[in-house]
């Protein structure tokens, strides 16, 4: 067993290269994936299994290495593997096992052809690659439930709001009012709910999401400040603390998804006018540089910890919840702001101390995209 452990150990690098033309041959998602991305886990597990030979003449039972630090070190990178494996595109169960079966018989064939490969060397692999398929198998799933239901939870976080507007407009149009009034407030229950209809779209969408995949959006070439001011209008009606709005004289024109930009927008202004100061002014700004349209969301008030501010941005990524609710709440939004930006080809970053306040600013491209409808993608860390 010592020998085959140090073989697999001096020859990582060959092995995963065998892996790689076989994988690749065979597995159709992962053609899609860089040498970094392929591998994710893998070369660890490797690693590890070696540990484990090196400690063992021979392979009983699971209960032999059930407690065993580096066993356990495999299941948490089968784990791991698993999920990484749902954020990357195209991926299914079915090619997570396809995956795992090429990199068992590899390692296999490798001792084999070193006459390495005993009875205990392969009982012992056969026991270690089924437990990791299981594992990886469990959390591939679950990270693509999670990852439905966060979404799923933030779109009829988003439904809601349209929805009070309407019925606040319908029950204020029932009153004795000037002409002016009821046609400010027709006009704002019919936008309302053409958006309700719009975002109960994306719900239905977001039943159907597969590994790597998020939101749909449809991208067409527009202005985008129609779609910012059209929001902090709304913004205007529906919140009673002052909002401002800097943006250029011209328009920006590029390929956007406007819908989503405009969700983008109302939940970084929502979660600002939610934990600013009420007494001091929301800023929105938008910055046109080029290739590039930065739009920020600024807010006075309690700032959020540098040590916490990264936390915010992996809510999305984590294997568990942030244990400040204030984090939670404002990771929920953001899973859907980082996703609308990633899909741009940008990034999100948070600026936040006692002095200046917390601004949140989104960079998106211009023209990343095509015309046309396409899934956004995940990340997870």
């Amino acid at each position: 067993m010592k020998q085959a452990s140090e073989c697999l150990k001096d020859n990582i690098s060959s092995i995963m290269t065998i892996w790689k033309e076989s994988v690749t041959n065979k597995v159709f998602a992962s053609n899609q994936a860089n040498n970094i991305e392929l591998y994710d886990h893998l070369p660890n597990i490797i690693n590890d299994i070696a540990d484990i030979l090196e400690r063992y003449s021979e392979f009983k039972n699971e209960a032999e290495i059930s407690d065993d630090t580096t066993y356990n070190e495999i299941l948490t990178n089968s784990i791991n593997h698993g999920r990484h494996r749902s954020a990357s595109t195209s991926y299914t169960q079915g090619q997570v096992v396809h995956e795992y079966i090429i990199f068992h018989r590899t390692l296999s064939d490798f001792l084999a052809q070193n006459n390495l490969l005993s009875i205990p060397v392969s009982n012992l692999l056969k026991y270690v690659i089924e437990t990791c398929i299981l594992k990886s198998v469990e959390s591939f799933t679950e990270s693509i439930q999670k990852m439905q239901t966060k979404l799923m939870g933030t779109l009829a976080h988003d439904i809601r709001n349209p929805l009070t507007v309407a019925l606040l407009s319908a029950e204020m149009m029932e009153k004795n009012l000037d002409d002016e009034t009821f046609i400010k407030l027709q006009r704002t229950s019919i936008r309302s709910i053409k958006k309700t209809l719009k975002l109960a779209e994306g719900l239905l969408d977001t039943i159907s999401i597969k590994s790597g995949e998020g939101m749909m959006l449809n991208f067409t070439e527009e202005n985008i400040l129609h779609d910012i001011e059209w929001i902090y209008k709304e913004a205007q009606d529906i919140y009673s603390c002052e909002i401002i709005m800097d943006v250029p004289d011209q328009g920006i024109i590029g390929i956007f998804d406007g819908t989503a930009i405009r969700r983008m927008l109302e939940n970084l202004i929502t979660n600002a006018i939610k934990y600013g100061n009420a007494s001091l002014p929301i800023t929105i700004k938008v910055k046109d540089e080029a290739d590039v349209v930065c739009i920020s969301v600024h807010n006075h008030g309690n700032p959020i910890a540098k040590e916490k501010q990264k936390e915010i941005f992996n809510f999305l990524k984590s294997n568990g919840s942030p244990t400040d609710m204030r984090l939670a709440s404002w990771g929920m939004g953001l899973t859907l702001v980082q996703m609308v930006v990633s899909a741009h080809g940008g990034e999100i970053s948070i600026e936040s101390n006692s002095d200046k306040g917390t601004t949140f600013t989104a960079k998106l491209y211009k023209y990343y995209n095509q015309k046309g409808k396409k899934r956004a993608g995940l990340a997870f860390a």
